[in-house]
């Protein structure tokens, strides 16, 4: 039996699931956590990796391996392979004015056009312009930047600044694979091809980047030496971590995934590029040689977490009572923008809740309306999707409040297209597992995703009109 890996290095933790070659069943799972914040030490997800890799039962069986990681992490190294300083996460906010700095200076349709994507402070070139601004001393030690899930591979691949080559850590040995470079701010996923003009706005000067490889590429194989990993494990070109789910529920075009977790995501596989120069949304790449187009919203599940300590139940009990409201919640509406919000571009808003009644405010209408109102946000989210040309055949909805009964039913009230549940896994671990057998074969996996739910279809086009109402009153 060949055995292949895959990790998920994301915000909260680290998940590495191993899996059978020939029929993609699990055979064991391991997990450490990361350090909670928006900047975090790299070192941190090395050690969580290889806790993580100890706790799956190691790799001594494994062939091949592949990295999944969160997206758009600044690694800044120096010229010894040094850490310059801990890296600015996705979700750290204070490059949002770098991002304004860089749609004045180059055009948020020149971006578009350029890169597929219009800056917003969770893309990697802000936060180098804001390195630049904040921290100049810092900026001008760069001499390469990476992604987590690229500097990782590095690590695997045996390089650091302890690596002991006479020219010392070899900093163009960096890779990474077209979804996670996609989500930089300076990269051409239509020309596959670094932007350097960009890059340079945002530093201040030209640096090395990872080597772009395609879907089935190696980054190269393990070396001896590297405390708990094996050498001669095939390593592949890793992926974005939403890129990394795509390949893990084997999506293809005609597939839209809905993903909630405590940020929601809208993206889908697209054989055609997109350019949307309002930034709403992002052109990024897949992993397996397409293009995903996504949205992202700050607010998801936390609509639901919020709800639920409010009314003083568990999750169940919530999704019990908006189900025993009608649709619509008799009028009610939560506009739930608890944590501002990316989809609209709206940081400084907050949550609203309108249209109360004596009949209404209940038990039940609020908890109808917050899962009615993290739906259609989501719903939003697609509809900017759809209106870069994505068709939309069927919505795979992942996350843990998929499994809510009350979630499913509403879905397919709030989504005009078909919904299906796949099976609850750690989609982004296995994607990286496709991704590993498809390096050390040459040939993408193909391995069933289960289904666990198929809502009856039940479109009530009137709750998302109502919700676009209620948002439009609150702004």
């Amino acid at each position: 039996m060949t055995l292949v890996a895959g990790v998920d290095s994301s915000t909260q933790s680290c998940k590495v699931v191993v899996r059978d070659l020939d029929t993609g069943a699990i055979v064991r799972t391991g997990r450490a956590s990361h350090p909670d914040g928006t900047e975090v030490a790299p070192a941190a997800w090395w050690d969580a990796l290889l806790t993580a890799i100890a706790d799956a039962g190691g790799l001594d069986d494994v062939a091949a391996i592949s990295i999944g990681g969160q997206q758009h992490g600044m690694v800044a190294l120096d010229g010894e392979g040094n850490v310059v300083r801990d890296a600015l996460l996705w979700n750290d906010t204070r490059s949002a004015q770098a991002a304004l700095d860089l749609i004045e200076e180059a055009g948020a349709q020149a971006l578009a056009d350029g890169t597929g994507t219009v800056p917003v402070a969770s893309i990697t070139s802000t936060k180098l312009r804001w390195l630049r601004d904040a921290e100049p001393d810092n900026a001008a030690r760069v001499a390469a930047v990476a992604l987590p899930h690229d500097w990782l591979t590095w690590r695997l691949l045996g390089y650091g600044p302890e690596h002991e080559s006479p020219s010392g850590p070899v900093l163009e040995a960096l890779a990474t694979d077209r979804s996670d470079a996609s989500g930089t701010g300076y990269f051409d996923p239509v020309r596959n091809r670094y932007d350097r003009g960009v890059l340079e706005l945002a530093l201040g000067h030209d640096v090395v980047l990872p080597r772009v490889l395609g879907p089935s590429e190696a980054a190269g194989t393990t070396i001896d030496g590297v405390p708990g990993i094996p050498a001669g494990i095939v390593v592949g070109a890793g992926a974005g971590d939403n890129a990394g789910a795509a390949l893990g529920l084997g999506a293809t075009a005609g597939d839209v995934v809905v993903s909630i977790g405590t940020s929601g995501t809208v993206f889908a596989v697209s054989p055609t590029p997109t350019h949307d120069a309002s930034g709403t949304v992002a052109g990024f790449a897949s992993a397996s040689g397409e293009f995903l187009p996504l949205i992202a919203t700050l607010n998801a599940a936390r609509i639901l977490d919020v709800t639920a300590k409010l009314l003083g139940v568990d999750h169940d009990e919530l999704g019990r009572l908006a189900l025993a409201a009608s649709p619509g919640a008799g009028g009610l509406a939560l506009v739930p923008y608890f944590a501002g919000e990316r989809t609209p571009n709206l940081p400084d808003a907050t949550a609203s809740l309108l249209g109360m009644t004596l009949a209404n405010t209940t038990r039940e209408g609020l908890a109808r309306a917050a899962v009615e109102g993290l739906l259609c946000a989501l719903a939003d989210g697609l509809a900017a999707v759809q209106g870069q040309g994505v068709v939309a055949e069927r919505l795979l909805l992942i996350g843990g409040a998929a499994l809510n009964p009350a979630v499913q039913a509403v879905a397919a009230q709030v989504f005009a297209e078909p919904v299906v549940v796949p099976e609850p896994g750690e989609y982004v671990a296995l994607g990286g597992a496709v991704q590993a057998g498809w390096a050390l074969t040459g040939k993408r996996p193909t391995w069933p995703v289960p289904d666990v739910a198929s809502p009856a279809p039940d479109h009530r086009p009137e709750i998302l009109e109502a919700y676009r109402a209620a948002a439009a009153r609150a702004r």
